[in-house]
């Protein structure tokens, strides 16, 4: 019986697919948000702490769900050939490729956390406690690594609804020890930002069992376990071709973050603040539509496997126009409710003063940025990886930082935040162009006697 991937009705296979993706991914966001709204309570050194090792667990993030987003290209497309062989041996490399990956991190966790600190603080205070935080996420994020390639493994497999309980389950136990731990209640020791970080590792580690459980009870067609591996030189590229340029894309926003807070620092602190505080506000807008793509990388790769070229179309149509809407209501909620989404971080009067004409201009750049973000993902699906990553790199890096640097020279603070809207626009055009070009090479010429 063929997989429902290449049968059900497409817009209930989005669906059915994405929307547990989506609010297991939301339910991510969770953790960023709860841990600096606990930290900020306990100090605002603290705050400052987990600020500073934001970067690092972006590129921990970026590093572990490129890997995953190979993994699960590479995945569906097997399964949409009817190679069970190869499926197996993309999933165990996955495993392994994300073991590989979180021994780097440890080791700069031992050694550098510290001088990275230093980097961008000269308050001893706070650089002690970054270098806390950031040693524990490290050594430990083996948890986050492995969990995030057995989530894509599910969804290539089309059994999304898993990812929804085994993130699910992962965010709740970091939501309730994070009180406990950060404030030590229950006769626990009061153990402050060493606390935040501890409760987020075992939150993502016991998430990494409860997926490995469920891979190995629930879709018992793919097997995991190393007895039959065979390691490949040739399965580690067609993982990394797609999943470097992935590694990248989201590797990009760590650097963007970066270069943003050079570019603001001469205004104020606070006008750091105000963009950090915007990152982590924008992840409950663009984290459903990033759900929507991953299942949406599964789908596409399964039908191009295949040649199933009218489903390919159906579920890029269905995916536009569900990100415009979703990214359509994200920018509703930035324009009517700015000072309360900054409210949540305590913000002073002068933070709102920056913060709420950020927030409206920034915003509206959202529907532009889930068109970029559905036509990268069909190009990730078609083993063209290079295209979304020169697309992401444009919007977060390539124009956005150059844009940002002239806006505030030329006209303030406040014309910097159209630096968002300005590239967002000009890299959706360019995916449109760049998707009309994949279409006719790619997708066209399909067999169409393999339709269903």
């Amino acid at each position: 019986m063929e997989n429902k991937m290449g049968t059900m009705p497409m817009k209930k296979l989005l669906m059915t697919m994405s929307l547990p993706i989506m609010l297991s991914m939301l339910i991510q966001a969770c953790y960023n948000i709860v841990d600096s709204m606990f930290v900020a309570r306990y100090s605002q050194d603290a705050l400052a702490a987990v600020s500073l090792a934001f970067p690092i667990q972006m590129l921990i993030i970026a590093v572990s769900v490129g890997t995953a987003v190979g993994v699960n290209s590479l995945l569906a497309r097997r399964l949409g050939e009817g190679r069970m062989e190869a499926v197996n041996q993309a999933g165990q490399h996955g495993v392994i490729l994300a073991l590989l990956s979180s021994a780097v991190f440890a080791l700069f966790g031992l050694s550098g956390a510290r001088m990275f600190a230093d980097l961008f603080t000269t308050s001893e205070a706070i650089a002690s406690q970054a270098a806390q935080y950031i040693g524990i996420v490290t050594v430990f994020c083996f948890g986050v690594f492995v969990q995030i390639v057995m989530e894509r493994i599910m969804q290539a497999t089309g059994n999304a609804i898993y990812n929804m309980v085994m993130q699910g389950i992962g965010a709740l136990v970091n939501i309730i020890l994070d009180p406990i731990f950060i404030f030590g209640l229950f006769g626990l020791p009061e153990m402050g930002i060493t606390g935040a970080a501890i409760a987020t590792v075992t939150g993502q580690i016991l998430a990494m069992v409860l997926g490995a459980w469920i891979i190995h009870k629930k879709i018992p067609f793919i097997h995991l376990g190393l007895h039959h591996f065979h390691f490949s030189l040739e399965t580690c590229r067609q993982i990394y071709s797609v999943g470097f340029p992935a590694i990248i894309m989201q590797s990009v926003a760590s650097v963007m973050t970066l270069g943003m807070n050079m570019i603001l620092m001469p205004y104020s602190e606070l006008a750091i603040s105000v963009y950090s505080v915007y990152a982590k506000l924008q992840q409950f807008i663009f984290m459903p539509v990033m759900g929507m793509n991953s299942a949406l990388i599964a789908i596409v790769g399964y039908n191009y496997g295949a040649q199933k070229k009218q489903r390919i179309y159906q579920a890029t149509r269905y995916s536009l126009i569900a990100a415009a809407v979703i990214m359509a209501l994200g920018t509703f909620l930035f324009q009517l409710a700015p000072q309360t989404l900054l409210g949540m971080f305590n913000a002073s009067a002068e933070m709102l003063e920056i913060g709420i004409p950020a927030l409206k201009t920034i915003s509206l750049s959202f529907v532009f940025a889930g068109v970029s973000i559905v036509l990268c993902s069909i190009f990730q699906a078609l083993d063209d990886g290079m295209l979304s990553l020169w697309v992401s790199l444009g919007r977060q890096l390539i124009l956005v930082l150059p844009l940002a640097w002239l806006l505030s020279t030329w006209g303030g603070l406040n014309r910097l935040w159209l630096a968002f809207v300005i590239s967002e626009a000009i890299c959706m055009l360019f995916s449109i162009a760049m998707y009309r070009r994949v279409r006719v090479r790619q997708i066209d010429g399909l067999n169409p006697d393999l339709e269903a």
